[in-house]
């Protein structure tokens, strides 16, 4: 009998807490954070664990010679119950972001969900695979960021979308090892990410952070408030670096184990330093949209992460 527990497995349930930090840094690059942000991350959970459901049953011949373990090779989870799991959870996740987010959210996740099944039944095992489930994480952003500016949260869904594509190469090798020259691809990949998220965006999202701290009651003097505006201000400035840096150190130091040994094993540990340290990305670019301490309530999942992982395998 199917039990919860492997239900979980099939979806790669713990993987999920690198999902919702899309959604919410999307919003906050766009100016579009608000009550319905929560419903849209909700959404984007459904829509990822459809994908690994899809994934798995998509992949259940291979799995039954490379990872019997998986539930469907082991007999744990049947091929039809993984299928209509995986469509029930994409009608889901596009029904609730129309729901809450109305045609523009509508708009973006139901390309996302046909991108998250293309990868599946389709790309995955192509050239074009890596650059499809990247497609995939950069919608996962504008879907956060449907309620306000899109163009404004392009930047924030390339650097994403950059990071899961190192990812995805990556993951192609868990089976097989890589070659010398991928992880230091990768680890060139992961450099630039870290950079781009590190550059705090001028003007009027951290003006408008500024312009919060240095609200007063009258009895405040000038030289107070533009003590207190100057300190949030560096504070702005500097925290997203401190979080692109954390991202930086966990998966750069995971890819490189893989230069140094590029075996299968050293591998899956780099792919699940990516999946479990995207918070940390994803925190930084929140921060860089002018909303720091959501930043680093979104960061603070990648120990969490890291933590699930042990218990239910990420990759």
């Amino acid at each position: 009998m199917t039990t919860l527990a492997d239900l979980a497995e099939l979806v790669r349930a713990p993987a999920a807490l690198s999902v919702p930090g899309d959604v919410i840094a999307g919003a906050a690059a766009a100016g579009a954070l608000s009550p319905r942000t929560p419903a849209l991350a909700g959404a984007s959970v459904l829509l990822y664990w459809a994908g690994m459901a899809a994934n798995d049953w998509a992949d259940r011949r291979l799995d039954a010679v490379e990872r019997p373990e998986r539930p469907i090779p082991s007999g744990r989870v049947t091929p039809a119950a993984a299928v209509g799991l995986a469509a029930g959870l994409t009608a889901a996740g596009v029904g609730l972001a129309a729901a809450v987010g109305g045609r523009r959210a509508a708009a973006l996740a139901v390309p996302l969900a046909a991108t998250i099944w293309g990868y599946d039944l389709l790309a995955k095992n192509t050239a074009a695979g890596p650059a499809v489930m990247a497609a995939c994480r950069g919608l996962d952003v504008l879907l956060g960021a449907s309620g306000g500016r899109l163009t404004r949260a392009l930047p924030a869904a390339a650097t994403v979308a950059a990071h899961t594509w190192t990812v995805t190469a990556l993951s192609r090798r868990e089976v097989t090892g890589a070659d010398a020259a991928l992880p230091k691809r990768t680890l060139a990949g992961t450099a630039l990410v870290a950079a781009s998220a590190a550059v705090a965006v001028p003007g009027a999202k951290r003006a408008r952070a500024v312009d919060q701290a240095g609200v007063t009651d009258s009895a405040g003097t000038v030289d107070e408030v533009g003590g207190r505006a100057r300190r949030t201000a560096g504070i702005a400035a500097v925290l997203p670096a401190v979080l692109a840096g954390w991202y930086a150190a966990r998966y750069g130091a995971a890819q490189v184990e893989v230069v140094r040994d590029p075996s299968a094993g050293r591998v899956r540990a780099a792919v699940g330093a990516g999946i479990t340290g995207l918070p940390a990305l994803q925190g930084a670019l929140t921060a860089r949209g002018g909303a720091g301490l959501l930043g680093v309530a979104v960061a603070a999942a990648a120990p969490l992460g890291r933590r699930l992982a042990r218990k239910v395998s990420p990759t």
